[in-house]
């Protein structure tokens, strides 16, 4: 028996493992692909091994990955001293916590002991739960003007930034904005009120107005078309929507995920887990916020496709 005999892929998936795939690449490929005609492209999907060091210890998964699709496949029960090395040897941190590809040893032992024998033991398939609709009207807000907030509004940076990699940590660090990796005691408090119509909700700590659903995965200048198209039509009675800076975005972030695996507060939906966010970095890139991973994180000019949270400033 195969070792794809023993899971449940698409049809649309090729039935072989993609070697060279990693998971930055995975991204540039299906994140971006296909973004500058509107994500009207092939459902093809391939299968690829990745390190997933976000948990105690190193765990080595199997994926399948499509443009918009995400699914581990199997989890593989490999040594944790060969993760840990293949991680050391590819320049990473054993504390980091990030995704790492696999280098030429765990290859040769994935071929020997997982791809090569009949019915390996080491590969446990993993069975996925029946997605269920999220629940985004539950989440009780104070009502807007009803013992709100007391302090003093934070009135945070606004218009385009430049930040180079040393400017981004001093940044969040002087702000105080939680970033696993570049400041994982960072704590930004909010103060969330209900703007009585389901699709926005209120920060009165930084007076900002925010998008609770958002945009879906566009490229950037498709982003910028319905941000336009909504600055026309009046979205929640408004025209003056935008793009977030990075201290607006971040001002988001909370310290742990909430229930639906977001580092967000749960009036917010889950489906824009990384934005775009109106800041370019020094020398090249773009700047997201990554809420799904906890970070910001920057990308190439050439991979622009993102999901957004719209915002705005509440004028009294």
């Amino acid at each position: 028996m195969g070792i794809f005999d023993r899971l449940t892929i698409s049809r649309t998936t090729v039935a072989a493992i993609d070697w060279d795939m990693t998971p930055d690449l995975a991204f540039c490929t299906f994140s971006a692909k296909g973004l500058r005609d509107e994500l009207n492209n092939t459902g093809e999907r391939v299968c690829y091994f990745f390190i997933d060091n976000w948990g105690d210890a190193p765990k080595l998964y199997l994926m399948e990955r499509g443009t918009r699709y995400v699914k581990i496949l199997a989890e593989i029960n490999a040594p944790v001293e060969l993760l840990s090395k293949c991680i050391l040897n590819q320049g990473g941190s054993l504390s980091a916590r990030d995704n790492f590809s696999i280098d030429s040893p765990l290859k040769e032992w994935l071929r020997e002991n997982v791809i090569a024998p009949d019915d390996s033991p080491l590969l446990v398939p993993v069975t996925t739960k029946k997605n269920t609709k999220e629940d985004r009207e539950a989440v009780d807000l104070p009502p807007r003007g009803v013992a709100g907030y007391q302090g003093k509004v934070v009135s945070l940076p606004v218009g385009h930034q430049i930040f180079n990699d040393e400017q981004m940590r001093a940044f969040i660090i002087k702000w105080n904005f939680f970033d696993l990796e570049l400041n994982p005691q960072g704590e930004f408090l909010n103060y969330f009120v209900d703007s009585s119509d389901a699709r926005t909700v209120i920060d009165e700590r930084t007076g900002l107005m925010w998008q609770r659903f958002g945009l879906d995965l566009c490229s950037r200048m498709s982003m910028k078309r319905k941000r336009q198209q909504l600055n026309r039509e009046g979205f929640a009675g408004f025209h003056d929507w935008r793009l977030p800076t990075v201290p607006e975005a971040l001002s988001l972030m909370e310290p742990y995920p909430n229930k639906k695996g977001i580092h967000l507060h749960p009036c917010f939906s889950k489906e824009q887990p990384f934005i775009f966010v109106d800041a370019q970095r020094e020398p090249t890139g773009y700047w997201f916020v990554d809420y799904k991973q906890g970070k910001v994180y920057w990308s190439s000019g050439s991979v622009p496709g993102g999901f957004a949270r719209l915002c705005r400033s509440v004028v009294e």
